[in-house]
């Protein structure tokens, strides 16, 4: 099976991108299925319905999120009408709107599995993302329910990122990270088969864009002692 994913979109600019290139990369890949993040997407702030429709229509099965996902108010009335954006699946079971994980059914009967969720070093603070993960991957497992797993893992910290997808190693086709906008060098297929990268970097015309405020993220680290 032939997988892709994009992220993190911000703004126009990234959207264009992907409306530019999408639709001739799936067919000259081949691609059987094509996960986006989406949670910058309108001017860096969250996702409209509008711009769901046009990246779904242009080529992307699955849409994502991360910590932006409710800075668009009316995403959350849309997502619980849309199963294919899903928020991170560690928001409080119950009262968040939407879902966190969907199977999708392929033309040809094939299904595949998306997992969002949130990490929780210097984010806000969600409920455990590896139980979250681990419920999901219960629910359908790979080889037996699921013919592949994507899991987007949306968080800060490499270290949580890259222990997540040791995490899911032989239970999952590809963990990759996404929200610092930057590229990590160090995609690889784990001894379970995984493949992994911490940071899937961003789409933007220019990567000056990516300073959206004004001061740096320093303060979300703690003083030393």
């Amino acid at each position: 099976m032939r997988l892709a994913f994009f992220g993190d979109i911000v703004g126009k600019t990234g959207r264009v991108a992907v409306e530019t290139h999408l639709p001739s990369l799936r067919e000259r890949l081949s691609l059987d299925f094509v996960v986006v993040n989406a949670e910058n997407a309108a001017a860096g702030f969250g996702v409209t319905s509008k711009i769901c429709n046009q990246l779904f229509d242009v080529g992307a099965d699955v849409l994502t999120l991360g910590n932006h996902a409710w800075d668009q108010r009316e995403a959350l009335t849309y997502i619980d009408r849309e199963p294919r954006l899903l928020r991170p699946a560690n928001y409080p079971v119950g009262s968040t709107p939407g879902a966190g994980a969907n199977l999708f059914d392929l033309p040809d009967g094939r299904r595949v599995l998306v997992i969002n969720a949130m990490g929780n070093l210097f984010m806000e603070t969600l409920d455990d993302p590896f139980a979250a993960v681990e419920r999901e991957l219960a629910a359908a497992p790979l080889g037996l329910v699921a013919d592949a797993v994507i899991l987007d893992f949306h968080g800060e910290a490499t270290s949580e990122k890259m222990a997540m997808g040791v995490f899911c190693d032989g239970r999952a086709s590809l963990v990759v990270g996404t929200h610092p906008h930057v590229p990590t060098s160090d995609t690889r297929i784990l001894p379970g088969g995984a493949a992994a990268q911490t940071d899937a970097c961003l789409l933007l015309l220019s990567l000056l864009l990516l300073f959206l405020l004004p001061s740096p993220p320093l303060p979300l680290f703690p003083p030393p002692l």
